[in-house]
């Protein structure tokens, strides 16, 4: 499978060393030129371009970019494209964006609106680039990493499942876009060590009013 990244950040680095070990082809960009990233392409053996080349690149596209940044991804070229959105929202960086703010909307519904015509995935948003690194296992491991993961389209979702286990880890239903926020920040599934079978249940008994302090995760390892 071709995987194009928009973004070359530690996030888009590790995911793309995942997926080059799983045997796919990566392409990773950034908002500079392509030969701004000729030593990690050297490094890897994968390919650089711009953001446009990438998403044409790729049969699933990663948006490894700030919140802020994701009204200047490169609509056309990701329609009917698989994307696997990573996006959370910190408002300290992000500025007051008020539909996410006001919980009207998750980040990955908003992401949506504006890629009419892609198929959104939400995964890998809520994990630290450190554990994603580190915290990958064989199939069938006993500590095996649980990874959200919510979509609107079933097919899509199941293809980023696929990766998602080839990556080293689990793939926890989270539902639709809708119901992403129960893995954002401030939840209690948000970037916690889980397996499949206490993901998804942390996920199915949160609700609107369960709030838990930024940083939780580090306190609460389940593998």
């Amino acid at each position: 499978m071709r995987i194009g990244i928009i973004g070359a950040g530690a996030m888009a680095q590790t995911l793309a060393q995942h997926a080059l070990k799983a045997g796919h082809e990566v392409m990773l960009s950034n908002s500079r030129a392509p030969e701004s990233l000729s030593a990690i392409v050297e490094a890897f053996k994968c390919y650089s371009g711009t953001a446009e080349q990438a998403a044409e690149y790729g049969d699933v596209v990663i948006i490894a970019v700030p919140l802020y940044a994701y009204n200047r991804l490169p609509k056309e070229q990701l329609k009917g494209k698989i994307v696997l959105d990573l996006l959370n929202y910190f408002p300290h960086r992000d500025g007051r964006v008020a539909p996410l703010h006001d919980s009207d909307i998750t980040t990955s519904e908003l992401l949506a609106s504006y890629l009419t015509g892609s198929r959104v995935v939400k995964a890998f948003n809520s994990i630290t680039v450190q554990d994603l690194a580190s915290d990958a296992r064989s199939i069938g491991a006993s500590d095996r990493r649980a990874i959200p993961i919510a979509s609107n389209d079933e097919e899509a979702k199941t293809t980023v499942a696929k990766l998602i286990n080839e990556f080293g880890f689990d793939a926890a239903n989270g539902g639709n876009l809708a119901d992403s926020w129960r893995f954002e920040r401030f939840r209690p599934a948000y970037c916690v060590a889980a397996n499949k079978q206490t993901l998804e249940k942390i996920l199915a008994t949160t609700n609107r009013d369960t709030v838990v302090s930024d940083g939780h995760w580090i306190h609460n390892r389940y593998v």
